[in-house]
């Protein structure tokens, strides 16, 4: 469903991406992994065509996504904050988001209807614009946004930071149910490399813009990871 292809990414003399090339499969959840600088959220960004790549291409199900725009009714991402609108209440949000992905009010609030447990009673009703949420609450507003419409592709970068644990473990519940039941594609950034190892059946592992690893989750995953990051610390 996704193809990358001789993707690089370079800013002036410094090479922040490079991906000979790299295969992502219909309804894989796929980890991405790496310290920060290592072109995570460019690879991402580049996905979403929020930037061009240097040279190479990336397809959904074999359009070019800096050619036409065929592949957005297909992907939906939460990569940060500035997803969100701050002046709009969350609710408002949501009603924007279905309106452009062909959902009106009706769909919206019985779509929204299964999250009343992921929200805690403090997300919809709240009569609060959603720049005025915790950071956790906003988290919550993005990711849920990026759900609505049914896409075929969901880009979450970090979505495990700002959630307190009761969160996260239902988030991770989320993406397995959602992968699994509905055959949608997460595509995953993570700092966090528990939490990024059970959700997902595929992680590829980014170290200076390169991949140096991609391995198909097992109950050795995390010590194998744990173990490259331990031996790459500087002093």
């Amino acid at each position: 469903m996704i193809s990358i292809q001789n993707i690089t990414k370079v800013y002036g003399t410094k090479k922040v991406l490079e991906i000979e090339n790299l295969e992502i499969p219909k309804g894989e959840s796929f980890g991405l992994v790496g310290n920060n600088g290592a072109g995570k959220t460019t690879l991402f960004s580049l996905l979403l065509d929020l930037i061009e790549p240097t040279t190479g291409f990336i397809q959904v199900d074999g359009d070019k996504v800096s050619e036409n725009e065929k592949w957005k009714k297909k992907v939906s991402a939460f990569i940060d904050d500035t997803f969100l609108i701050g002046y709009l209440t969350p609710e408002e949000y949501f009603y924007f988001l279905g309106e452009l992905r062909g959902q009106n009010k009706a769909d919206v609030d019985e779509f929204l209807k299964q999250f009343h447990d992921f929200f805690n009673g403090e997300i919809l009703n709240a009569k609060k614009y959603i720049r005025d949420l915790s950071k956790g609450n906003q988290k919550k507003v993005g990711i849920v946004g990026a759900l609505i419409g049914t896409p075929e592709i969901i880009v979450l970068d970090e979505p495990f930071a700002n959630l307190d644990p009761s969160t996260q473990i239902k988030l991770k519940k989320l993406i397995k149910n959602w992968t699994e039941d509905q055959q949608v594609t997460f595509l995953i950034s993570s700092h966090d490399l528990a939490h990024t190892t059970e959700v997902s059946n595929r992680i590829v592992l980014l170290d200076k813009g390169e991949m140096v690893k991609d391995i198909i989750t097992t109950p050795e995953t995390l010590k194998e990871l744990e173990e490259f990051f331990a031996n790459s610390v500087e002093f």
